[in-house]
């Protein structure tokens, strides 16, 4: 007897098989039971019309004339075509002729490019407003905003200090060292410098057991990244939880960090799942856009970690089309021996040093360190997964096939459908 368990993938979902007794747990969050009773649309601007801990937003937008509206980038699977004509119609609600620019919050990561901001906000709004990507690099369009409480210098853009009004959208899910997404982290790391990125992301608070999913309480990088948005005036922002299939089930606005919080225990009290552990533990990205590539894959593979014994065997079902996603993620990775090597080089490396894309490198280390890591996809270059110490599988079967023959025809099977989207306790 097998089951079926559908997982997503690139932009599509595939289905795999697993005999029913091997298959100890199938993790799905109540994510995708929940029903809100409303439209995405109807969610939103019930939520807009009812924000926490501010004015509303089309009030706070009256005689702000420069006003700087932050989005997450083509890395995030936000919802954008849906809010962003409802938050650009709140704002000239109270402020018709406000001069608003809509600013990407790369990050660390590469600009997105115009086909991929009509796929997230579509043509209209594309052709009709001020769009400009942030690029962490350039230290000439960023400013000094002050010290991190881990002591490293806050250098945020200086388009989004210098407007009347700051505002910001995100969407908030379980984050694999940040606790969660949204709120404060559209500013650090959205629109922060490359410099402070690196600080931030260090490899004493990657290793930190507090810098883990789902969890804010002493977490080093959240205390860093809320102090950002402090000095960043950030003055309201609007927050999406979306399901499996990228639909909006639940939207909180205003004060970016009470609001945020709210949302926080929304998501959790969904997404959280009790750990079954296994000795092959079976997940996704959540498919497009966060399964694009290696750098990213990461993210999900924490999930099955974190259900799965050691010397187990873990298994992604991810398309990585772009293949690694950093060329120094690539490099740090596929240039060391092994993963112990990684691990102790990064545990050597100073706050102030921290390496581009160390962190992801880090975390993936850890992961090879104690177990297999097989990569399922038939759009990548196999060769940049297996130079990156893992082994590449074309189909489930195959993978299932190869993790068998590392821990035995007998293990036993714990899938995480969507790895990114699940808080595994």
């Amino acid at each position: 007897m097998f089951q079926k368990i559908k997982m997503p993938y690139a932009k599509k979902t595939v289905e795999i098989s697993i005999e029913k007794k091997y298959l100890q747990a199938v993790l799905i969050p109540q994510t995708d039971e929940f029903d809100p009773k409303m439209t995405q649309e109807e969610i939103v601007l019930k939520s807009l019309e009812n924000p926490i801990g501010t004015k509303k937003l089309s009030e706070l937008a009256v005689g702000k004339n420069k006003i700087v509206f932050v989005t997450s980038d083509h890395t995030r699977p936000l919802p954008s075509r849906v809010t962003v004509p409802l938050i650009l119609k709140e704002i000239r609600k109270g402020n018709p002729d406000a001069e608003i620019t809509i600013l990407i919050a790369t990050g660390f990561h590469r600009p997105t490019t115009r086909e991929e901001l009509i796929y997230k906000m579509g043509e209209e709004v594309v052709d009709n407003e001020i769009i400009c990507n942030h690029i962490s690099t350039n230290d000439e369009d960023q400013v000094f905003m002050g010290t991190l409480p881990s002591g490293g210098d806050l250098y945020l853009n200086k388009l989004a200090m210098e407007a009347d009004l700051l505002i910001a959208e995100g969407f908030i899910e379980a984050h694999f060292f940040a606790g969660f997404s949204g709120g404060r982290k559209s500013i650090l790391p959205g629109i922060a410098s490359a410099k402070t990125i690196m600080y931030n992301h260090n490899s004493e608070f990657i290793s930190n057991p507090k810098s883990r999913t789902g969890n804010l309480e002493d977490n080093p990088i959240h205390k860093d990244m809320i102090y950002a948005a402090k000095q960043s005036n950030c003055a309201f922002i609007l927050n999406t939880v979306i399901n499996g299939e990228k639909d909006i089930i639940g939207c909180f606005t205003g004060d970016i960090s009470e609001a945020h919080l709210i949302g926080c225990k929304f998501v959790d009290d969904l997404a959280a799942v009790k750990k079954n552990i296994a000795d092959i533990g079976v997940t996704t990205n959540g498919g497009y856009p966060l399964d694009q590539n290696i750098y990213q894959t990461v993210k999900g593979l924490t999930a099955a970690e974190a259900t799965t014994r050691e010397g187990g065997v873990l298994i992604a079902l991810s398309s990585c089309v772009d293949g690694h996603g950093g060329e120094g993620f690539y490099n740090s990775v596929a240039s060391a021996k092994n993963a112990n090597e990684i691990l102790e080089k990064v545990a050597n490396i100073k706050k102030e040093d921290t390496l581009p894309d160390q962190w992801e490198f880090q975390i993936l280390a850890r992961l090879l360190s104690k177990y297999t890591v097989i990569i399922v996809t038939d759009e990548c270059d196999p060769k940049i997964i297996t130079d990156m110490h893992m082994e590449h599988a074309f189909t489930f079967d195959e993978a299932l096939e190869k993790a068998r023959s590392i821990v035995g025809k007998e293990a036993t099977i714990t899938v995480v459908p969507d790895g990114v989207a699940t808080i595994v306790k």
